[in-house]
């Protein structure tokens, strides 16, 4: 796993949207610009809650098929994913890959929402299927690729390993920061310097926007402060 940071750094990066982080990870990081981040669509289930940032909790799930385990087997690795899910540091934030070609079964709903969440975790990052919207754990977010009504024969495949979820390889431990935009994984070894980065990629876009708001601002306005800028 991860080592943790302090909780005063967590605090201060949530306060973020993941848009400014990947622009402050930009600039203290340039070679993370293309990388990174979550690049297809996915589905924000309730985009009016704040950002999340936590720990990820790794797994690859199927449920196109049944398992090819036996049931006791099978059992076995569901209950080894949970503690996986339940070990710190916390919080964490559960990835979830899905091997199925489209997405067919959903992992996610009214109970392991309210399991997961028992077990410290902040919300879900799946290109699966999530359901039962209306019974989610209050304050759980899910970002998925689809939803849908069936859980068909959903099934964890293997836990605490690397994925690629929406683009965005995800390692155990990484940590992550997510909203209704997307998600990105954050290096622990420059999260102290991304709120500092992020209050100056702030600051440099108010100017433009506040200029863009006045009477006199027009193309040459724009010509000069972008050659004032470098860009």
């Amino acid at each position: 796993m991860s080592e943790t940071i302090d909780t005063k750094l967590m605090a201060e990066l949530r306060d973020f949207d993941t848009p400014t982080l990947c622009n402050a990870l930009e600039v203290v990081l340039p070679s993370r610009q293309g990388h990174g981040f979550t690049k297809a669509p996915l589905h924000c289930v309730h985009p009016e809650l704040p950002p999340m940032l936590g720990f990820a909790r790794t797994a690859r799930i199927c449920a196109s098929r049944a398992s090819e385990r036996d049931e006791d087997a099978q059992r076995a690795v569901t209950l080894a994913y949970y503690r996986h899910v339940a070990e710190p540091p916390h919080p964490t934030i559960t990835v979830i890959e899905d091997i199925d070609r489209e997405p067919v079964g959903a992992w996610w709903g009214e109970v392991h929402t309210h399991v997961h969440r028992g077990l410290g975790s902040l919300g879900v990052i799946t290109d699966g299927t999530v359901r039962d919207l209306d019974q989610v754990a209050t304050g759980f977010q899910l970002l998925a690729r689809a939803v849908g009504p069936s859980h068909a024969h959903v099934h964890v495949i293997d836990v605490a390993v690397p994925v690629t979820v929406a683009g965005m390889t995800v390692a155990p431990g990484d940590l992550i920061h997510a909203d209704r935009h997307g998600a990105l994984v954050i290096p622990v070894d420059v999260a102290p310097r991304l709120s500092e980065a992020a209050r100056r990629v702030m600051k440099g876009e108010s100017v433009l926007i506040e200029a863009s708001k006045q009477p006199d601002f027009g193309i040459e306005k724009l010509e000069q402060m972008m050659a004032g800028r470098g860009h």
